[in-house]
């Protein structure tokens, strides 16, 4: 079934220009990415892709993914002065491009964040009108928007564990709307990522991070990104 959209994705949201695509949906990207981190990134290495690679610079894309990084929203004048901004914030980056990625979404973006011991790899998709998908979670596959309450838990691969995961979220009575599973092999490390109506209460969230099975839990609520 092919996505619907409404009249105000196509608008797209309120922003600092010059474009959704390549400004708006970039910061969004960069805030999720942030939030994947757990806080502000310190090292922050940058690859643009395809149409991005070849524009980053004069549309604003290096400028926008900056400011998602520092939690800047997509109207912030601040946007415009990004690059300042993050030496003031203690930020260092490097920005590369590749122009050539078939495989790739025309408006890809990869970083490479770093924040003491913790780094992470996102692989973020502008879509238009300020929408996105994030693609890929430290190699994983994992395609969620950021637009609705997600949990993303890597775990051993166990048998039953999604299952499990399932029941102990119906508790708080959310409404699931999207479950995607990515894993390395049988029985091997795995990516859980589910897209929620509603949230989660702490007291859910700490049972899930204690399971023996559970390496990692990241959830992101539903916030104006």
């Amino acid at each position: 079934m092919a996505e619907k959209s409404s009249v105000f994705d196509m608008i797209g949201p309120v922003m600092i220009g010059p474009s959704s695509s390549h400004t708006a949906g970039v910061v969004r990207i960069g805030r999720v990415a942030r939030r994947l981190l757990g806080g502000q990134p310190e090292e922050a290495v940058i690859t643009f892709y395809n149409s991005f690679a070849r524009t980053y610079e004069g549309h604003g894309s290096d400028r926008a993914i900056i400011s998602g990084l520092l939690d800047f929203k997509t109207d912030d004048k601040r946007i415009r002065t990004a690059l300042d901004e993050a030496k003031s914030a203690n930020m260092s980056y490097t920005f590369k491009s590749k122009g050539n990625a078939s495989t790739m979404h025309p408006n890809t973006v990869k970083l490479n964040i770093k924040a003491g011991e913790k780094q992470i790899e996102v692989i973020g998709e502008s879509r238009g009108g300020g929408l996105v998908n994030i693609a890929e979670v430290n190699g994983f596959a994992a395609n969620f928007t950021a637009s609705a309450h997600t949990l993303i838990i890597f775990a051993k691969d166990v048998k039953g564990s999604i299952a499990f995961i399932a029941n102990v979220i119906s508790h708080d009575e959310v409404n699931i709307g999207t479950m995607s599973v990515s894993r390395k092999g049988k029985n091997d490390q795995a990516c859980l990522v589910i897209e929620m109506d509603s949230g989660l209460r702490p007291i859910s969230l700490d049972y899930l991070r204690g399971l023996s099975w559970v390496n990692e839990l990241i959830y992101i609520p539903d916030i104006d990104l």
